[in-house]
């Protein structure tokens, strides 16, 4: 899939609806609910934002992943957790409200975090022999207004018209799978002559990255004490990712559509996965 102007101009006004999305769930009173407890917000976002890159990296290096595929690993491990992640942990019995609080300001730190990780990932691997760089003050701007202003903007209609922002919300919702689906096969179809090897090199990293992170959140939440649900939530936060982000940045930021395997390869493991966590879940007793 080449940088065409359905790429270039169609992906960012689509991530931009689906960020409306995330908006059209907040309102006020979960940021004040939340912020009475932070134990659980504070580790998810610090194992969001910090240990899904480190896991990343340590999988790059343990399965010897090729360099493309190395810096496209490390786009994904460090996106947030994706919209859908709230309707996984809803299913899972989690705390719905911690998912969404976890989204947002994973999404909002992300616009910092991830340009960092990816450029680190590039000289690691990619390094002199290819040089390329992501600007970072681009991407920092393009995160911002994808991410900072359509949330916003989602929270206003919210506060606004809450009946009808409950209503678009199922339909963004909706959006964003199509979209995310479109992108795998768009992807499958520009990579078709070497799909097999591709698979064959990211596959078992994706999915230890996707299994590993949600080990990751119940061994954190077991450390730090915190309730069964919390820990469910938390590790469905780090498993359920922002497939879609994470192919914007490598196709339209670094135009490499290879660097953008995993991030597909990702979306379709993590929802096989989040299907048995919540299998799983659900025999936990709802008081635990």
């Amino acid at each position: 899939m080449e940088q065409t102007p359905l790429i270039a101009i169609g992906l960012p006004i689509a991530l931009f609806i689906i960020m409306i999305g995330m908006g059209l769930t907040l309102t006020p009173a979960e940021f004040q609910h939340e912020a009475k407890r932070p134990r659980s917000l504070i580790l998810g976002s610090v194992l969001q934002i910090v240990g899904m890159p480190i896991l990343g990296f340590g999988l790059v290096y343990l399965l010897d992943v090729p360099a493309a595929l190395a810096v496209g690993l490390i786009i994904i491990a460090a996106c947030p957790g994706g919209t859908t992640s709230n309707l996984v942990a809803f299913m899972a019995r989690g705390n719905v409200a911690l998912s969404i609080m976890l989204t947002v300001i994973c999404s909002l730190a992300t616009i910092i975090t991830l340009p960092i990780s990816v450029n680190i990932a590039l000289d690691l691997f990619v390094g002199e022999a290819n040089p390329v760089r992501m600007p970072v003050v681009k991407t920092v701007a393009m995160l911002m207004v994808l991410i900072l202003v359509p949330v916003t903007i989602g929270m206003l209609f919210r506060r606004w018209k809450p009946e009808l922002a409950i209503k678009a919300d199922k339909l963004v919702g909706a959006f964003g799978a199509v979209v995310l689906l479109a992108l795998i096969i768009g992807i499958c179809i520009s990579n078709a002559d070497q799909l097999g090897s591709l698979l064959a090199s990211s596959g078992p990293a994706c999915l230890a990255l996707n299994v590993g992170g949600i080990i990751l959140g119940m061994l954190g939440g077991r450390i730090f004490r915190i309730s069964d649900r919390d820990a469910i939530t938390i590790s469905v936060e780090l498993g359920i990712k922002n497939g879609t982000l994470g192919m914007l940045i490598a196709m339209t930021m670094l135009s490499n559509t290879e660097m953008a395997v995993p991030s597909a390869v990702y979306g379709i493991l993590m929802y096989l996965v989040g299907f048995a966590v919540i299998a799983w879940a659900r025999r936990i007793p709802a008081t635990r």
